[in-house]
């Protein structure tokens, strides 16, 4: 994490140019009412095992063995996630960090949303998200196909899935933020609006825990893992 910003973020309506430029800075907006349901500010030392939730919720994380801590980069610090080949077993846990199921990670029929700060100079692999595509109850996640990053969002009443126009690979710090309220789902980046879908998935509440770094339920034969690749600095989730 950028180390002249506080532990907890606070969002505001706009990014500054250094953002937009790609450097550091804070994170893009909240809309009015929205509270932090967990912050990780990944700053955690070299070995840290425990990714800590600022947000004083006490949803701390598990941090795998093959994530590194404690990287610099660009002027931030945070996770890296090494590329593995995709599809090639066997699967590897150790390249995740997990927080243990719990209803409040849920969107439920909640304003809900996932702003985060990436780099990567790849163009595979899932984010975050809580539950996968079969899961009973629904599930979210952010992905970046193709280095675009796309956001999903799977209630009781359908899928409603937006896209990035441009690729992010390109070895910059992006802040990126997907939100899902009750008439759609938005995306932006570096503060900027970039696709907005109109539509109501219902609510999502599943048993799963939440997964940054790729999927828990995989084996890479039958289901890919789809494992991120590239640097995290921070994450916050808020609903209303």
């Amino acid at each position: 994490m950028v180390a002249s910003t506080p532990g907890r973020r606070v969002l505001t309506v706009a990014v500054t140019a250094a953002v937009l430029a790609g450097g550091s800075a804070t994170a893009a907006g909240a809309s009015t009412g929205h509270h932090p349901v967990a912050t990780w500010s990944m700053n955690e030392g070299a070995g840290a095992r425990t990714m800590i939730d600022s947000s004083g919720n006490g949803l701390h994380g598990s941090i795998g063995g093959e994530v590194v801590t404690d990287v610099g980069v660009r002027g931030a610090t945070g996770y890296r996630f090494t590329r593995l080949q995709p599809d090639r077993p066997p699967a590897h846990p150790r390249h995740l960090v997990t927080v243990a199921d719990s209803s409040a990670l849920d969107p439920g029929s909640r304003d809900y949303a996932v702003t985060l700060r990436l780099r990567t100079t790849y163009q595979f692999g899932n984010i975050i998200q809580k539950g996968q595509a079969t899961a009973s109850g629904g599930n979210f996640k952010l992905q970046i196909p193709n280095g675009i990053v796309q956001c999903l969002f799977r209630g009781s009443n359908g899928t409603i899935i937006v896209q990035a126009s441009r690729r992010i690979n390109d070895g910059w710090w992006h802040v990126v933020r997907c939100e899902r309220t009750g008439s759609g789902v938005s995306l932006a980046v570096d503060g900027r609006t970039v696709a907005r879908r109109g539509g109501w998935t219902g609510p999502i509440a599943n048993g799963w825990p939440l997964s940054i770094g790729g999927k828990t339920d995989c084996d890479q034969r039958d289901v890919g893992c789809d494992y991120y690749a590239g640097d995290l600095d921070w994450v916050e989730i808020e609903a209303r």
